[in-house]
């Protein structure tokens, strides 16, 4: 039972991991109607910038509001000068280019930062809370990173239900020459969809490096998994995308408790194709309507 509670206890911190990167692919998908490789590498960049200012003395914090105004900015920087002259119609040129994307800013961050291992902080402890003689495990951090995804989650639902801004940037991203017939700026929309969503992948890129070790590879995993939980829940929803975290996590950490961790990828592969028989869409796709 112990074992079970804490392998439970396991997956809920690992699937909000997965959770926040995968809204950052929701939101961009969401803005954009594009699937953004780069997330990861451009997260991996705005972590290192985290990293170099706490290293020169700086707070935790400090350097924390400094990674997510960097993805802030980078983000509208890739929109604006490199995804904007694709030939957009084509719906697969864009997302070639952030594969290429992805290897150009990695042999970046290497050789601006080296391509050692170096340790990230955390601003809360890493140890398990002790209840009697019993250890929980659930650390500080993890309820950290837990509150995160969901605040994120919670901003980006009220975004575009509730604002004028989010009803606008769905309408750029999915019919751009209407949108401008409305009075639309799409190019504003589509640079602040891409700049809102380097934010949230750059929260994703510090929680997951929190109390760990980072390297200009230490997001490719988290491309795999978190894209897998975006897909699991629905790449249209917010509130899919954390679901389709906690659904992974939960299950490849029982995977990896019970049967063994070098099946993980295997069981990943598994519960995406069992999802996307059932619900193509994801869990928590809306229904389109159809008119014949």
């Amino acid at each position: 039972m112990q074992q079970l509670f804490t392998t439970v206890l396991t997956g809920l911190t690992l699937g909000m991991v997965y959770a926040a990167f995968a809204l950052a692919l929701v939101l961009i998908w969401r803005a954009t109607r594009i699937v953004n490789f780069a997330q990861a590498p451009m997260a991996m960049i705005t972590t290192y910038i985290a990293l170099v200012l706490i290293d020169a003395g700086f707070s935790y914090w400090l350097g924390f509001v400094a990674a997510l105004v960097s993805g802030l900015v980078l983000g509208a920087l890739v929109e604006r000068f490199v995804i904007r002259y694709v030939d957009p119609r084509s719906e697969i040129n864009p997302v070639i280019l952030t594969l290429g994307l992805f290897i150009v800013i990695h042999a970046l961050a290497a050789l601006i930062f080296g391509a050692r291992y170096r340790s990230f902080p955390a601003p809360f402890g890493l140890r398990g809370f002790e209840v009697g003689d019993t250890t929980i495990a659930l650390t500080g951090f993890g309820i950290f990173t837990i509150l995160s995804v969901v605040a994120v989650m919670v901003l980006l639902v009220l975004l575009f239900r509730g604002t004028d801004v989010g009803l606008k940037m769905r309408a750029s991203a999915f019919n751009q020459e209407v949108a401008r017939l409305l009075g639309v700026r799409v190019g504003r929309m589509l640079t602040l969809g891409w700049a809102l969503a380097a934010v949230v992948g750059s929260l994703s890129g510090l929680l997951i490096a929190g109390g760990g070790l980072v390297h200009p590879s230490y997001m490719d995993g988290v491309v795999v998994y978190g894209f897998v939980a975006a897909v699991l829940g629905g790449l249209d929803s917010p509130v899919g995308g954390v679901a389709g975290g906690l659904i992974l996590g939960l299950s490849l950490s029982l995977v990896s408790g019970y049967v063994g961790s070098e099946l993980v990828p295997l069981a990943s592969l598994g519960i995406l194709m069992a999802v996307l028989l059932v619900r193509p869409g994801g869990l928590f796709a809306h229904a389109r309507a159809r008119r014949v």
